[in-house]
C-alpha cells in the first residue's frame, strides 16, 4: 500500500480504497489475510480505530469477512463481485463522459479503436 494520503478523501475511504485495488490487481485473493489493523496502523502511523473503520466497509459490503481471533480474510468471489460493481459504475458514469469528449474533440472512434488494439501499444503485451 502507498503511504501518501490524499487531502481530499477521509483516510479510511483511502484504505478501502487501496484493498479494493489490490483484490482487483490479484494482490490479494480469495481466502487471503488483510494486514492486521495493528500492524496496519503502526506501518502507516495511523489510529487503529481509523483503519479499523476501511475494513469494516469492506465488511459491510461483504468483501470481507472477520473470523474472531484470526482476523479478516478475503471472502470468495470479491474480485468477480468488484469488477461486475466496477464494470457498472464505468458504463453508468465514466463511459457518457469519455463519449462526450471523443463528439466534442470529433475524433474517429473506429480510428481509436484500433490504435487500441495496436500491439505493443497497450502495454499489455497483446
Amino acid at each position: 500500500m502507498d503511504p501518501k494520503w490524499n487531502e481530499d478523501l477521509p483516510i479510511y475511504r483511502q484504505l478501502r480504497d487501496r484493498v479494493v485495488a489490490m483484490i482487483l490487481e490479484g494482490v490479494l485473493s480469495d481466502g487471503d489475510a488483510l494486514p492486521s489493523v495493528r500492524n496496519v496502523a503502526a506501518e502507516y502511523r495511523l489510529n487503529p480505530l481509523t483503519v479499523l473503520k476501511g475494513y469494516q466497509e469492506l465488511v459491510d459490503e461483504g468483501l470481507v469477512e472477520k473470523k474472531r481471533g484470526r482476523g479478516m480474510f478475503i471472502n470468495d468471489g470479491a474480485c468477480t463481485q468488484l469488477l461486475k460493481k466496477e464494470r457498472q459504475r464505468f458504463v453508468e458514469k465514466e463511459w457518457p463522459k469519455v463519449v462526450e469528449m471523443i463528439n466534442r474533440l470529433g475524433l474517429d472512434t473506429e480510428e481509436l479503436l484500433r490504435d487500441a488494439r495496436k500491439p505493443g501499444e497497450t502495454g499489455d503485451g497483446k
